[in-house]
């Protein structure tokens, strides 16, 4: 099995959602499941269903959690070495105009609008084990977009 890598923030948050529903959600839906059930006829209650597909649901995520923690590898020393990786924020300066910063971070992980990006991503991939004053192209839809690293934190 493939081992996804992860931040330790990373791992934390998922470990926090496990603990949740194990904990919490999946006994919140078993009661709705038992309360449908009083409603009588399963077949044409639509509140039983649709607690039945939330606990598949549930059970689903309970499952892929499991497994990804099990199998995770977190990233340690994020910039022990002066050098991008996984955990790394970056400040790049694009096009020698706009700055921008973004965290590198496991593939489970990556949020675009809070500018985390998968180290999958193609940015994340020119960027890995380069260091401060370095400068990598891009090619986008758009065109080449060249990114100069300012600051690795």
């Amino acid at each position: 099995m493939e081992k996804k890598i992860l931040t330790k923030e990373g791992l934390a948050k998922l470990q926090e959602e496990l603990v949740y529903l194990k904990d919490e959600k999946r006994y919140q839906v078993a009661d709705r499941i038992k309360q449908a059930k009083e409603f009588g006829d399963l077949s044409e209650n639509a509140e039983y269903q649709e607690a039945k597909e939330e606990q598949a649901f549930v059970e689903g995520r309970i499952l892929e959690l499991e497994n990804l923690v099990k199998t995770a590898a977190v990233a340690e020393n994020y910039n022990s070495n002066g050098k991008v990786n996984v955990g790394s924020k970056v400040l790049l300066e694009k096009n020698n105009q706009e700055k921008t910063e973004f965290t590198i971070v496991g593939s489970t992980e990556s949020d675009p609008i809070n500018r985390k990006i998968s180290l999958e991503s193609p940015l994340a991939q020119v960027l890995l084990d380069k260091k401060v004053g370095d400068s990598v192209e891009l090619e986008l839809p758009v065109g080449k977009v060249v990114y100069k690293i300012i600051e690795i934190n």
